[in-house]
């Protein structure tokens, strides 16, 4: 069942008992493989491919919505597996979750409200996203990860399966454990996606002097900045840690020493 606002592409695909209700906008090459609700003021970019019982842009699960105007943006060459649940924002968060190009959300994820995330995040089997969470470009979130509302993922951060993160990730770092705590750098993302050994040398030196060192705060930034030179990606890292998010900071516990 297709709305008659809804606005579809060339060349979309829509399966057996699929409903698209609402001011939907399907990009060119889109396709709902069977048994999808698609809602809201939802867009969804060319070549996105949505697999049975998934749920996107149903009503958020906040209990401050009241029915105020809101969206949800999906980008290009995304896959989101069966079961997978999207919600749109609310007033609070400014109205929109936003969904990167080349995202992988794997069967039974949850995106939460006001949730924005960068390209190529993946988020494995069960993650749960609660509202308010953003992740940079490249992060990859094992199974059963759960975030806090508010919480900061960075760029190509990996967090370990079943681990509950309750605090800011630095990018470039991994996280684990219930509590995640930091366990060193995403060393094999980092090779996995190019990064040279200059580089890799660079966020050694800023993630020790953010995070293995016993110096105040600030002089920790000021050490970091330091120790990243030139290095745009040291830079970024020792950027997010600078900048003032809703949740502290992740740190290396009693995991990585052990």
């Amino acid at each position: 069942m297709v709305s008659p606002d809804a606005k579809l592409g060339a060349r979309v695909s829509i399966g057996p008992f699929c409903l698209v209700d609402g001011a939907v906008a399907l990009g060119d090459d889109c396709v709902l493989h069977s048994h999808v609700v698609v809602t809201g003021r939802t867009s969804i970019g060319a070549r996105t491919q949505i697999y049975p019982f998934a749920s996107i842009g149903h009503a958020p699960q906040d209990l401050k919505y009241r029915g105020e105007d809101n969206a949800l943006a999906i980008g290009a060459d995304c896959i989101v597996r069966e079961g997978v649940t999207i919600n749109p924002g609310t007033a609070a968060g400014g109205g929109t979750t936003r969904i990167g190009d080349h995202c992988v959300l794997l069967a039974q994820a949850h995106v939460a409200h006001d949730c924005r995330l960068g390209d190529h995040v993946v988020l494995s089997n069960n993650v749960m996203l609660a509202g308010h969470v953003s992740i940079g470009d490249h992060a990859i979130l094992g199974g059963g990860a759960g975030v806090i509302q508010f919480a900061r993922i960075g760029a190509h951060a990996f967090v370990g399966g079943m681990s509950g993160v309750e605090c800011d990730v630095a990018p470039y770092c991994v996280a684990l454990g219930n509590r995640a705590r930091l366990a060193g750098l995403n060393l094999v993302g980092l090779r996995r996606r190019g990064f040279s050994r200059e580089t890799i040398e660079a966020l050694r030196r800023v993630y020790a002097e953010l995070f293995e060192t016993d110096a105040p705060f600030a002089d920790k930034l000021s050490r970091a900045d330091d120790a990243a030179g030139g290095d745009g990606h040291a830079r970024a890292m020792a950027a997010f840690v600078r900048g003032a998010g809703e949740r502290p900071l992740c740190r290396p516990g009693a995991m990585r020493e052990a």
